[in-house]
């Protein structure tokens, strides 16, 4: 399963640790991001579920292995190296961060430790799964948290840079606040509630755009929603309201939506259609959600889709994926970058979130709390996989959704708002993990 999802390297580099003598070493790696993304004051993690499914899957058939061995690259690799790739299963453990979690520069989400071949390869696939369901959720929180209690479903399958990204993205905007998706296959895989009734080509196929609402609605039953700007909103809106219930909502997707849902909710509340809901789409993003807010607009649901499943104004997020610690037959050796801008802490660590901050320590510290005076301490990263074998049965996105809602509102205002924080979340490193550092910086003759 995914056995050449990986970069080339990855491969390569396990045949050089085969090679070398090197695969019965045991290596930690860390994935973090060194910067927040543009506009962003938090990363909620996710991606989690499809990472571990990948890494208890992980096979090399015997058409990839032939695959391999025809490339150039390979022409000096051991039989060894095949014969390894032929029994290839994840042994390892694999410590992360609870999806749902926000996330600061610095903060190891994922740790892999592992035989080094088999910590080695999933990098590639890691990054990818991990880095881009964490920026969807984040956009997803962002955009939940300018609508102010408005529900807001993902509507950006069809623009999404592919099939499978569209699934993924919605599982993640679940994640991040979104009530649903549009997207059936993320309904059926991941249980995520699914919304949609119709589109303009539904009213452009019948005669009249009366026929095409009363055709709806005897399918649809209370779960209609109208669409009611094809050709002129108002008309559109008034003959909705004539036909009356059953009727969920009707839906706006073009024009200005403060003057019409304005004029649309006065249409719907004097034919007595009181409960009947607007809902808005259409080109939305944060900002524009905050103005509607801002101005209390009549609109109480909201379907954003673009913006949202690419997160366009931040589409990636620089995750990386670092070695901090091998083990071999001469003992522990901790490990660490020390070039420009890409220097990393060495060792397995641990996060301990605090109120209010965190602290970055090595994994066997354990910092005490006086309870009387201060909350506790929390420490983010939890055993996920130990000996290649699942420790518990992961959380179903629901109750994902609920660890990121409840997260996110423990963080201070200024973090959750959508300028940039002036006073960024404060992240701190540990007195002995900053002592670690100096240590192998002096191994390394190099100035901290």
């Amino acid at each position: 399963m995914h056995g050449l999802l990986t970069d080339l390297y990855e491969l390569t580099m396990a045949a050089g640790y085969v090679a070398a003598g090197k695969a019965g070493e045991r290596a930690t790696f860390e994935m973090f991001f060194r910067h927040l993304p543009p506009h962003r004051n938090y990363v909620v993690a996710a991606g989690l579920a499809q990472a571990v499914e990948y890494l208890l899957g992980l096979r090399y058939t015997a058409e990839e292995i032939a695959y391999l061995r025809g490339l150039s690259q390979f022409r000096n690799a051991p039989e060894e190296y095949w014969e390894r790739l032929r029994d290839f299963r994840f042994t390892g453990d694999v410590w992360a961060v609870p999806e749902g979690t926000p996330v600061f520069p610095g903060e190891p989400i994922v740790t892999v430790r592992a035989p080094i071949l088999e910590a080695q390869i999933p990098e590639t696939y890691l990054l990818s799964m991990i880095g881009f369901q964490s920026m969807i959720a984040s956009k997803a929180a962002r955009i939940v948290e300018a609508a102010g209690g408005r529900s807001c479903v993902e509507f950006g399958t069809r623009r999404a840079h592919s099939p499978g990204a569209g699934t993924l993205g919605a599982r993640a905007a679940y994640i991040g606040g979104c009530v649903g998706t549009s997207n059936t296959e993320a309904g059926y895989r991941y249980g995520i509630p699914v919304f949609g009734t119709a589109a303009h080509a539904w009213v452009q196929s019948f005669e009249s755009e009366v026929e095409s609402f009363r055709r709806l609605q005897e399918l649809l039953g209370p779960d209609t929603v109208q669409l009611i700007d094809t050709y002129d909103t108002l008309e559109g809106a008034r003959s909705a309201a004539a036909l009356g219930k059953p009727l969920w909502g009707v839906r706006l997707d073009s024009g200005n939506l403060a003057e019409l849902s304005r004029a649309v909710r006065g249409i719907l509340d004097a034919a007595g259609l009181h409960d009947v809901k607007i809902m808005a789409s259409g080109d939305l993003d944060e900002y524009k959600i905050l103005e509607m807010t801002a101005a209390n607009l009549p609109i109480d649901a909201l379907g954003v889709g673009t913006d949202l499943s690419t997160s366009s104004d931040a589409p990636k997020l620089g995750v990386v994926y670092k070695l901090v610690e091998v083990q071999s037959e001469t003992g522990t050796r901790y490990t660490a970058k020390f070039s420009a801008d890409k220097s990393t802490y060495p060792g397995p660590k641990q996060i301990f979130r605090h109120a209010g901050h965190d602290v970055i320590g090595c994994a066997w510290e354990c910092p005490q709390c006086d309870k009387d005076k201060a909350p506790a301490v929390r420490a983010l990263l939890r055993p996920v996989i130990v000996g290649g074998r699942l420790v518990d049965t992961l959380p179903e996105p629901a109750d994902i959704r609920d660890r990121a809602r409840e997260s996110l509102s423990a963080l201070p205002a200024m973090v959750r708002s959508l300028a940039p924080s002036r006073t960024p979340y404060r992240v701190e490193y540990t007195a002995e993990l900053r002592a670690l550092l100096a240590t192998v910086a002096a191994r390394e003759h190099h100035p901290v």
